[in-house]
């Protein structure tokens, strides 16, 4: 593949910084297959695509923790093939992460902290196919038709939308306040960008079966990183 001239990969990365809502760790060629290199125990190099909220996410870590076991100052930029510390460090350890000598790529910037949001709704009408903690389940089963609309549970900011993460398909996380996050898998098609702000009940997908074995919307809510019960946070079923 022919290189880009350095001048015009110059204009191209300044004019990305100058969004306001920056876009995902991008970067192309044998760089990218190089930022995939092992990483050791307790670590994540990060990939093209990559943002912080999608790395916190998949590690079933608060992303104010990941920022800070890393030391991040600066959380709308990463690196391609960056190694980051994805479990707490030693107590005695306060020596930052070394960082893979790449060109820096942009991320999304965490949006300023809201308070959580006290009303939520269901995100799918259909029959249950799993509940939190069966069989070692983290969200709901809603079943469906393809095409059904998915709802944003409560209203928030789209901190992720994509299918980067093996198992969940098409996904949307959605950030409410400094704590939660609701997740909305298997999606047929997205409604969304990243960054967005959302209203409760707002339409955000159509339910699909991207990674998974049947239409269905697999849904989830987090707090610091930690999935919980998500029918304590919604309406009861009449």
């Amino acid at each position: 593949m022919r290189l880009l001239p350095l001048a015009l990969v110059a204009l191209v990365l300044a004019g990305c910084s100058a969004t306001q809502s920056p876009a995902p760790v991008r970067e192309a060629g044998s760089r990218a297959t190089r930022s995939q290199a092992e990483a050791p125990p307790g670590h994540y190099r990060v990939r093209v695509g990559d943002t912080l909220y999608k790395i916190a996410f998949q590690h079933g870590v608060d992303v104010a923790a990941l920022a800070g076991w890393n030391r991040i100052e600066d959380p709308h930029r990463l690196l391609v093939g960056q190694l980051l510390r994805v479990t707490p460090p030693p107590a005695a350890s306060r020596t930052p992460i070394a960082e893979a000598k790449a060109a820096p790529a942009s991320v999304r910037r965490p949006e300023p902290d809201e308070a959580p949001p006290d009303l939520w709704t269901w995100p799918a009408r259909g029959p249950l196919l799993a509940r939190y903690g069966e069989a070692g389940g983290k969200g709901l089963g809603i079943a469906g038709e393809r095409g059904q609309i998915v709802r944003a549970a409560a209203s928030g900011h789209v901190a992720y939308a994509g299918s980067g993460l093996r198992g969940y398909g098409k996904l949307i996380i959605i950030r409410h306040g400094k704590t939660l996050l609701s997740a909305y898998a298997h999606n047929a098609r997205i409604l969304v960008a990243e960054g967005q702000p959302v209203a409760r009940g707002q339409a955000i997908a159509e339910m699909g079966d991207s990674d998974a074995d049947r239409v269905k919307l697999y849904f989830e809510i987090r707090e610091f990183g930690k999935p919980v019960d998500p029918l304590d946070y919604l309406p009861k079923l009449s």
